[in-house]
């Protein structure tokens, strides 16, 4: 078995058809990610697959359609990731664009309730007595809070993107493009893309219906900044349909038209807004909205995203800068302690590594073993699970897993609860990520278990860790001109990355920052003057060789400004 970290370069794509002012580099890009004109590269609104492919919509659209005319109450349920809470936002939203005057929310507490609509939080909105309950971005794995809902006389739609059980929940409708046999085309719309579907097709609906003066309804696209967040947040695919969307959310965020919380989340990350990228939401925006659900509750994030409060926006938004800035230290220890735990038990005498890894600390909180997992699988290269106690002290134990490209692990979870009944009390996720429930007492036993489906399914080669490669650029490519098209060629993301290069450089000079990062200089014939560029963690105590091989992406430096450029290292080798 073959540990090491691998440089592979893409291989070249069809040459396609393009507008003739694009760049030869974005081409080139693009072609290798299997996109072949100009339209699928840059995809408009205007090519958004039509909402009624959806199954169940239909019944969806009557349900609230009906609840709107009579003015019944309707309970939006989010969940406390990013995705729900940007899910929850757009169907409170939307649903008041809409018609409906009496629209309440919640959102499951991760320490009182656990994950989705169970019956405790049911029992607990049972004063709000709502005439229809939907959820987003969760329900579809919800089988008795859902019978708990329609126990009180609720109807229920349940609004998810998550794959289903066997089973399906007995809600009065379900959309969910996984379910089996929907005719819709793109798998991988997020629990937030989902409920803004359900929105056009409402909006579509009532305008048949004669509902708008005007004969064309409110416009739902001031909700697709929020679309956008969530999206990228989650992680899911960016196919066309939904970089479509995340295109159309960016360019509202930068213009500066998104939603209040949102503008005063950019100001607290210190981002601008004129530049934003989806990596930026992914590595600044998410995580700061995240951290509310994970160590306190994600109302506040809610509350946030609904404000029209300019002045409660920021008061909320330094909240969660000083949230997030505590989970940060908590994931620091909880990594550093799976790091030790790594190093002595689970690396054996001859460096090798296990098919998987199982982690548990009773000291460990549960909002944030999903951050751990993450690390740890990126660390190992391996399918990892991280589990914590539910409540300190409690017995009852939650998991968070992550997993490799190629290897499903909601479908690895599926298979040893086939193989164990009993074993694991509740599970749900995608193919690279899942959650999981079981008590302490059978963690050993799940173990063992969990190690030997993945033993005996996983393919060897998939463990050969690779870094792909957009090829070398020359000279001439190595400006700000590219690094700007780059930049706004997007959005790149999960399943759409964003382009890496690789090259061979000379080092002129480098130091050290902060006792962690790399500064170089570097040389390439062709360049009149050293390039900068900088690896974030990549201090080893070993002073870099005279030539090194870097895989590095090109993007301006705005520390600079003036149209200069760095280059962000992500793997450096001797050449």
């Amino acid at each position: 078995m073959n540990d090491g970290l691998k440089i592979v370069r893409r291989p070249p794509g069809d040459a396609g058809q393009w507008d003739e002012g694009m760049l030869p580099l974005l081409r080139r890009i693009y072609a290798a990610r299997g996109v072949r004109c100009t339209e699928q590269a840059q995809p408009k609104l205007a090519q958004l697959h039509p909402p009624d492919l959806l199954g169940g919509m239909h019944a969806a659209v009557q349900l609230l359609a009906a609840a709107i005319a009579a003015d019944r109450r309707i309970l939006i349920v989010g969940d406390f990731d990013c995705d729900g809470a940007t899910a929850c936002a757009v169907g409170v939203r939307g649903l008041r664009l809409l018609g409906a005057r009496d629209v309440v929310h919640a959102v499951p507490n991760r320490m009182l309730h656990g994950y989705g609509l169970s019956p405790s939080l049911v029992a607990e909105l049972a004063a709000l007595q709502p005439a229809l309950l939907v959820t987003v971005d969760h329900g579809i794995a919800c089988h008795a809070g859902v019978a708990a809902a329609k126990a009180l006389g609720w109807q229920v739609l349940v609004t998810d993107h998550h794959l289903p059980g066997e089973q399906l929940p007995a809600a009065d409708a379900i959309v969910d493009p996984n379910l089996d046999g929907d005719a819709f085309p793109s798998k991988a719309l997020a629990g937030v893309g989902v409920i803004f579907y359900v929105l056009m097709a409402l909006r579509r609906h009532l305008r048949e219906a004669g509902a708008f003066a005007d004969g064309k309804g409110p416009d739902l696209t001031p909700l697709l900044d929020l679309v956008a967040v969530g999206t990228v947040a989650d992680l899911v695919a960016l196919d066309d349909n939904n970089r479509a969307l995340v295109a159309a959310g960016l360019r509202r965020l930068r213009a500066g038209q998104g939603c209040v919380g949102l503008r005063a989340l950019i100001e607290a990350s210190g981002r601008d807004p004129r530049r934003l990228t989806a990596s930026d939401i992914g590595f600044a925006l998410g995580p700061r909205l995240n951290a509310a659900g994970r160590l306190e509750d994600m109302a506040l994030g809610i509350e946030l995203l609904l404000t029209e409060d300019p002045a409660q926006a920021r008061e909320i938004a330094a909240l969660l800068e000083e949230i997030n800035a505590e989970r940060r230290a908590v994931q620091q220890s909880m990594t550093d302690d799976a790091e030790l735990a790594v190093s002595r038990v689970l690396l054996d005498g001859s460096g090798g590594r296990p098919v998987a890894a199982c982690l548990f600390d009773a000291q460990w909180h549960p909002g944030v073993v999903g951050l751990v997992a993450s690390k740890m699988k990126d660390r190992l290269h391996r399918p990892v699970i991280a589990f914590a106690p539910a409540e300190p002290g409690a017995q009852a134990l939650r998991g968070s897993a992550r997993s490799i490209p190629g290897f499903h692990i909601r479908d690895a979870l599926a298979a040893v609860d086939a193989r164990h009944p009993g074993l694991i009390e509740r599970f749900g996720g995608h193919a690279m990520a899942a959650g999981l429930s079981l008590p302490l007492s059978r963690l050993e036993a799940f173990r063992t278990a969990f190690e030997q489906q993945v033993l005996a399914t996983l393919d060897p080669a998939l463990l050969q860790q690779q870094l792909l490669s957009d090829g070398e650029l020359s000279a001439a490519e190595l400006d700000f001109r590219h690094a700007e098209a780059l930049r706004l060629a997007g959005p790149w993301g999960q399943g759409f990355p964003e382009p890496l290069f690789d090259g061979h450089f000379e080092v002129a000079n480098w130091r050290v920052l902060k006792e962690r990062h790399l500064k170089l200089e570097l040389r390439l014939p062709g360049l009149a003057a050293p390039l900068n560029a900088i690896h974030f963690g990549g201090w080893t105590g070993t002073a870099p060789g005279r030539h090194v091989h870097l895989a590095y992406r090109l993007v301006g430096d705005d520390y600079r400004g003036g149209g200069a450029i760095q280059l962000i290292v992500e793997h450096c080798q001797a050449a």
